[in-house]
């Protein structure tokens, strides 16, 4: 697959700022219950199925990567930027990371139970968010999970804004679950919360399965 231009650029940016990016986001699960209440519904709806490998895409230094490791969970990081990976193998050594991109993933056909993409969309243009949603259910067994962080907009649709890194595009949260259903996938939970103090925009989560 040729590489397009805005993964080549959200690689650069994420190499460079990766030692910054981890010391930033290094106690926001801490900071979050909201963050740990979705991953830990997560975590416990994926154990209540037939178990398998958990996959964090975009995992960036491995921060939910490893705390999903805490959750029991046998789970694995893939990130699009070598630098971050250097950073979640160097942290969490126990665990295992590898470079990829989430448009073509380097699993087969419904080889994993679970997958995450907290945050790993947010910089995808909207008009290639289908394509990438029918990569993850590719990989994903039928009835697997697949939870999505992302920052979220009140209007419908999407909006482009200026994220620290790179081009990011705030979905509304409605719909983004519409987009789902129609790329493989059914909404079963969703919650929109305001921003933090230290936040720019709303936040967001949508949990799905694999038709």
């Amino acid at each position: 697959m040729t590489e397009v231009d805005d993964v080549q650029v959200t690689r650069r940016s994420y190499d460079a700022l990766a030692e910054q990016y981890e010391e930033m986001a290094r106690n926001i699960m801490a900071e979050n219950p909201f963050d740990r209440a979705a991953l830990s519904i997560f975590a416990e709806l994926v154990h209540g199925a037939e178990s398998g490998p958990v996959v964090d895409l975009g995992c960036g230094p491995g921060r939910i990567t490893a705390h999903l490791s805490g959750l029991g969970l046998d789970v694995s990081g893939i990130d699009l930027s070598p630098e971050m990976i250097r950073l979640a193998r160097k942290a969490y050594p126990d665990l295992r990371f590898e470079e990829g991109a989430i448009e073509s993933l380097p699993m087969g056909d419904g080889s994993t139970a679970a997958v995450v993409a907290w945050y790993s969309i947010i910089h995808t243009p909207p008009q290639r968010v289908p394509a990438v949603l029918t990569e993850l259910a590719r990989t994903l067994r039928a009835g697997g999970y697949a939870l999505f962080g992302f920052q979220s907009a009140v209007e419908p649709g999407v909006i482009e804004y200026q994220h620290r890194v790179a081009t990011s595009y705030r979905w509304n949260i409605d719909s983004f679950a519409d987009v789902l259903s129609r790329n493989g996938f059914r909404v079963i939970a969703q919650l929109s919360r305001e921003a933090r103090p230290d936040e720019r925009t709303p936040q967001a989560w949508v949990l799905a399965v694999k038709n």
